[in-house]
């Protein structure tokens, strides 16, 4: 199953919010992303189904190996164009937003030469 872009900020999500917590809930990422419960309980059966995540007897959610390793380049993606963007001058909030679009559409070549040019 190829995973659209919004499975993937579904990951990403996952991801984030399990850095500051071990304990991520359905509710948790309806919060954080503002979406509706019933959005959410869907996207989750979709990842689960797809073998990206896992759910435990509580409820809570846990990345599966290629979950993380999918989870962990958006992050890096958003990172990397974040830090690219408040670089040239746009404002951090604008520059996360922006590269929240960016991230899952960016070819890798274009991705190693931004990260070769802010490394410098």
């Amino acid at each position: 199953m190829a995973l659209l872009e919004s499975g993937q900020m579904y990951l990403e999500t996952i991801y984030v919010l399990s850095r500051s917590s071990r304990a991520v809930r359905s509710i948790d990422v309806c919060e954080h992303m503002g979406f509706s419960k019933p959005s959410v309980s869907r996207a989750v059966g979709l990842l689960k189904d797809g073998g990206y995540i896992t759910v435990d007897e509580e409820g809570y959610l846990h990345l599966t190996e290629i979950g993380v390793d999918i989870a962990e380049k958006i992050y890096e993606r958003h990172t990397i164009l974040t830090k690219f963007l408040t670089g040239i001058g746009v404002d951090p909030i604008t520059a996360s937003e922006d590269a929240c679009k960016m991230e899952h559409d960016i070819s890798d070549v274009t991705l190693q030469a931004i990260k070769k040019h802010i490394s410098k």
